[in-house]
């Protein structure tokens, strides 16, 4: 096994969709599936493109309903390229028996992860002896986003003949890549035009209600194995619809010549910046683009600089390789190109319509990892937050609340996105949906904001957009905060946690629970950061933004008063979920074995989550997850509640057996929490994390879309978390304990503005820093301090387990205190 390689031998139908996933390649800008070129969208084949922030709003009926949904859309297909041997029809793996092909010898495709290719081999047979084969190399370029290129070379091994070729760009494509949104319209595409000249042809389309324009261009160059023009198909026919149109070419193959042809297209949309039109411009881009041999390299030296930047090496090729694939794929959807953007961070990347390519607070499980390889990618992501500040804003005075009220899901305008209806597929019954009430979007929102800060020390960043954010969801969550004088506790009522499988008490009318402890204890952390960032920022930025937000004395001083009187409510030693948790039902975990969705499988049984002690997700996990063990005691002492330490690992024993991992995000919170105290338990949950999307964990999701928030959360868990990474404002905190299975990790990072190398295995630690950044960093390993100046290194021993913190001191964020020993609990074990 290659450490940079993903590779699959063999067709096998009931895999395309995966593969096509996990096989997608893409700069930022825009990603395409990995669909064979041949390939149709049908019940084996996706083909799809999709553009970063490129969405587009249909309203449909559905059982009754008028349904209207926002989608993040799928563009015209620029791959399109068949090819039929002489007696048979138009090539596809599928129907080799009715295109007169006997035997389909090789299938191979392997995504090359260093350098941005997709490779793929195809020989076949036809019922007349000719064997003839396929190869091709695809990229879509990090070196200029507004290209790709497919290299096709075709071999007739055994024969000579005329071989046809057709080239298309297709514009009759829908959202149709999730089967259960296919009630749903998906026709977003209208406009069509198509055209042809000068060697070129192009397509153009608009959104139906968004308005955008996108166009493709595309040119085709076709040379023989010496480099020389194959005159014979320099002459082509084009095949033109308004909707779809193809470049027919027939090359006159000699027997083991190569032939090869070169399709390179150029896309743009009228979101884009520094154009005059869309269609003008992937005209000119695409006949200036050099031959595929120019954008191959150019490509190699994008990557080369990228990898160099999000270095993250361990022992072992396999963990080696599909560390490298979530680092590949993050890549795909957020690049450097991302910058100059108006994109968000979509939870199932630009790979596929599940989650219809919605931003939710997956960015809580990204940005980390941004933050130390691409800060400024996550500042980009953080300002596409900043931009939707008004409608947030709006949305809260809707809600009767102060401040800016983020939505679950956003999409183009920052509007709430949150279906309010969802299909379960299990039942076939169209269900309220309740989501939009998870209102701690924006605490994720303002952790990024803190967390970003921390790791540059950018005051600018701070002083403009930061501060500003961060204040306006203080004031909103201070907002929904209600005094109760009965219990002399501040209250947030009607909301859902992270959880997700309970949005409502049993038998109640409205939807809503009250208190649930990640969001009322977040609160105090957000009120505790809004009042030190106040502090922080320089006099006059402090007083303008006062002026500007209307903010006084007045109002921050209730800010004070939650942060000492804020409800958490408990039961048998351990923080609960939300108030009335404990009164749930036990649920009997052996009915249900293995089963990940059981909130589906319930309401196929007429029955609901909402009756048991049964988790999708970490819920109050995520408290241990975000903060330290420290952290979270203060809070919790802070608000006048016995801050006893062994709370914590009751408290991670109780739900981690009663949590089924419904989403891949629940595995990356539990092997970060049990990443000290169980360490084999740990373990268990990070690979399962790691190839989550690899295996498709969750039966058929990944086909839909990776999960982007699980794949960069696997790589935080490595460099933040078994180093026991922290990240302070004017210094670095390691404190390792690496699971033997990595053997040594070997990573750089930037912080502060500066490079850093880190070279940690099981004795010793080796940090070494670039010329740049700060002139002294502070810098503390297992206790040990030092300072270091720019272009020197420094090596610490580390005792390894024998050193372990006094528990109220413990990092829970990069590792816990579960209960020792307690092995994970798969879907379906009882309690």
């Amino acid at each position: 096994m290659s450490p940079w390689s993903l590779v699959y031998d063999g067709f096998d139908p009931r895999q395309e969709g995966l593969r096509e996933a996990l096989c997608t390649l893409g700069n930022g800008y825009f990603a395409t599936r990995g669909a064979a070129p041949e390939a149709e969208a049908d019940k084996v084949h996706y083909p799809g493109t999709y553009a970063s922030g490129c969405y587009d709003r249909l309203t449909s009926t559905v059982a009754g309903r008028t349904v209207t949904n926002e989608d993040l859309v799928n563009l015209p297909n620029w791959l399109p390229l068949s090819f039929a041997v002489p007696g048979s029809g138009w090539f596809s793996p599928q129907h080799t028996d009715l295109l007169g092909c006997a035997d389909l010898l090789d299938w191979r495709q392997e995504l090359d992860m260093r350098e941005g290719v997709l490779h793929r081999l195809v020989r076949f047979r036809c019922a007349d002896g000719r064997i003839t084969s396929v190869r091709q190399r695809r990229l879509v370029s990090m070196a200029d986003p507004h290209l790709a290129a497919l290299e096709t070379t075709f071999t007739a091994e055994n024969w000579s003949g005329p071989l046809r070729v057709r080239s298309a760009l297709e514009g009759r494509v829908t959202n149709r890549g999730v089967p259960r949104y296919r009630d749903l319209r998906g026709d977003h595409l209208t406009g069509h035009a198509t055209g042809s000249g000068d060697g070129l042809t192009w397509l153009c389309v608009r959104t139906r209600s968004s308005q955008i324009t996108i166009a493709l261009a595309a040119r085709i160059e076709t040379t023989s194995i010496y480099g020389q023009i194959n005159q014979a198909a320099q002459t082509s026919q084009i095949e033109r619809h308004n909707d779809w149109i193809a470049e027919h070419h027939t090359l006159e193959l000699e027997k083991n010549r190569p032939v090869t042809v070169v399709k390179t297209i150029a896309l743009a949309t009228s979101r884009d910046r520094a154009i005059s039109d869309a269609l003008s411009f992937v005209l000119r881009r695409v006949r200036l683009a050099p031959g595929f041999a120019i954008l191959l390299e150019r490509q190699r030296m994008a990557w080369r600089r990228l990898w160099e930047r999000a270095r993250l090496e361990v022992d072992g090729q396999s963990i080696q390789r599909d560390i490298r694939l979530n680092v590949f794929h993050l890549l795909q959807t957020l690049s450097p190109h991302t910058v100059d953007l108006d994109a968000g961070v979509p939870a199932r990347g630009l790979h596929g319509e599940a989650y219809r390519g919605h931003v939710f607070w997956d960015e809580l499980f990204v940005l980390p990892w941004l933050n130390l390889h691409f800060p400024e990618i996550a500042h980009s992501l953080l300002r596409y937050r900043l931009r939707r500040l008004p409608t947030a804003r709006a949305a809260a005075r809707a809600a009767g609340l102060a401040g800016a009220l983020f939505p679950w899901q956003s999409g183009s305008d920052g509007r709430e996105e949150s279906q309010t209806f969802h299909l379960n597929p299990r039942s076939g019954r169209w269900l309220a949906d309740h989501s939009h009430l998870q209102r701690h979007v924006g605490l994720a929102i303002a952790y990024n904001v803190w967390q970003h800060y921390q790791a540059t020390g950018d005051m600018e960043f701070l002083v403009e957009p930061g501060a500003e954010l961060l204040i306006e969801i203080a004031r909103c969550f201070a907002s929904l905060a209600r005094f109760d004088p009965p219990s002399g506790r501040y209250e947030i009522r009607g909301v859902m946690g992270p959880d997700e499988y309970h949005d409502a008490y049993p038998g109640a009318a409205l939807p809503g629970l009250d208190n649930n402890a990640y969001t009322n204890v977040m609160t105090v952390w957000l009120l505790l950061r809004a009042r030190q960032v106040l502090d922080l920022l320089p006099s006059r930025a402090r007083a303008e933004l006062a002026e500007r937000l209307a903010l006084d004395d007045t109002e921050t001083a209730r800010w004070e008063q939650i942060t000492h009187r804020m409800r958490v409510d408990f039961h048998d030693g351990v923080i609960s979920q939300f108030t009335g948790y404990s009164d749930l039902a036990e649920l009997d975990w052996s009915r249900y074995p293995g089963v990940r969705r059981l909130d589906r499988v319930l309401e196929a049984e007429g029955d609901s989550p909402n009756r048991y002690q049964a988790s999708k997700q970490a819920d109050v996990l995520m408290l241990f997850y975000l903060l330290t063990a420290g952290e979270l005691l203060e809070i919790l002492g802070r608000l006048g509640y016995p801050a006893d330490p062994e709370m914590i690992p009751r408290t991670v024993h109780h739900y981690l057996a009663r949590t089924c991992h419904g989403s891949t995000l629940s595995a990356v919170v539990h092997g970060w929490v049990l990443a000290r105290s169980d360490r084999a338990g740990s373990w268990q949950f990070f690979t399962e994390t790691l190839t989550g999307d690899l295996s498709d964990v969750q039966g058929g999701t990944t086909a839909e879309g990776v999960h982007l928030g699980a794949m960069a959360g696997t790589l935080d868990l490595v460099q933040r978390c078994y180093l026991d990474l922290r990240i302070r404002r004017d210094s670095l905190h390691l404190n390792p304990l690496l699971p033997e299975q990595l053997g040594r990790l070997s990573l750089c990072i930037r912080y502060q503005g500066g490079e850093i190398s880190i070279d940690a295995d099981p004795r010793q630690v080796r940090i070494g820093r670039a010329d740049d950044g700060p002139d002294v960093l502070r810098v503390t390993v297992g206790g040990q301090r030092a300072r270091l100046g720019r272009g020197e290194m420094r090596t610490f021993p580390v005792a390894g387990e024998t050193r372990e913190k006094p528990m109220a001191e413990q990092s829970m964020s990069p590792g816990d205190l579960g209960p020792p020993g307690y092995p994970p609990r798969t879907a379906g074990n009882g309690p």
